[in-house]
C-alpha cells in the first residue's frame, strides 16, 4: 500500500470516529487540524509529475524565450556565415542556399520547440487533473460513507428515544386508569375500559421486550 493510500485510510478511519453535529442528521464534527494534517501530508506526496507541471506552467515564458533566443542565434550565424559565403564570388549562389537553409532549420527548431513544450505542458496539466480528480473522488467516497454510517447511527437513537417515549406514555395512561378505579364507569363502559386496559398492558409489555432487546 502505497502512503497516499495508508493516508487516505487514515482519514476514513478518522471520519468514522467523528461524532454527529446536535441537530443534524447529515454533518459530522472533526479537528480541523486533523484534516489540516492529513491534506498537508497529501500535498507533500504530490506525485513529481504535478510539480514537473507546475514548473513548467511558471517557467513558459522563459521556455519560450530561450527558444526564440536560440532561433536568433542561429540566425545570427547562419548570416554571418552567409555573408562571408557572399563574398566569395565562385561560391555565391551556395552560399545564399545555405542561408535560406540555416534560417529554415532555424525556424523549424524554433518551432518545434515551443510545440514541443506547450504539448508537454497540457499533457502534465491532463495528468495533473485526472490525479487530483481521483483522489477528489475518493475523498467524496470517504465523506458519504461517514455520513451514511452517521446517519444510521441517529435513527437507531431516535428509533429508541421513541419506543421509551412510547413505554412512559403508557405507563402513564396505566396509572391514570388505576387512579379512577374507584369510580363508576357509565353503562356499558367497563368492557371498553377492560379492552382498552388489555391492550395498553400488550403494547407496555412489547416496547418493554423490545427495549430490552
Amino acid at each position: 500500500m502505497s502512503r497516499i493510500e495508508q493516508i487516505i485510510s487514515d482519514m476514513e478511519a478518522y471520519l468514522d470516529t467523528c461524532k454527529t453535529a446536535p441537530f443534524s442528521s447529515n454533518k459530522i464534527i472533526c479537528e480541523k487540524d486533523q484534516l489540516d494534517d492529513y491534506l498537508n501530508e497529501l500535498r507533500a506526496r504530490t506525485p513529481e509529475e504535478i510539480k514537473k507541471y507546475q514548473r513548467i506552467l511558471q517557467n513558459k515564458d522563459s521556455i519560450i524565450n530561450d527558444a526564440k533566443q536560440q532561433g536568433e542565434q542561429i540566425i545570427n550565424a547562419a548570416a554571418q556565415q552567409a555573408q562571408q559565403l557572399v563574398d566569395e564570388t565562385n561560391i555565391m549562389q551556395n552560399a545564399v542556399d545555405k542561408a535560406d537553409q540555416y534560417l529554415n532549420n532555424s525556424n523549424a527548431r524554433a518551432q518545434k520547440a515551443l510545440e514541443d513544450a506547450n504539448n508537454e505542458a497540457v499533457q502534465i496539466r491532463s495528468s495533473a487533473i485526472h490525479y487530483t480528480d481521483d483522489m477528489l473522488s475518493r475523498l467524496q467516497n470517504i465523506i458519504e460513507h461517514a455520513i451514511r454510517q452517521n446517519n444510521d447511527r441517529y435513527q437507531e437513537l431516535m428509533n429508541g428515544l421513541q419506543n421509551e417515549l412510547n413505554v412512559v406514555i403508557n405507563n402513564r395512561n396505566e396509572l391514570a386508569g388505576a387512579n379512577g378505579t374507584d369510580t363508576a364507569a357509565p353503562e356499558g363502559g367497563s368492557e371498553a375500559a377492560a379492552a382498552q386496559q388489555s391492550d395498553d398492558d400488550t403494547l407496555v409489555s412489547g416496547n418493554v421486550e423490545d427495549d430490552g432487546q
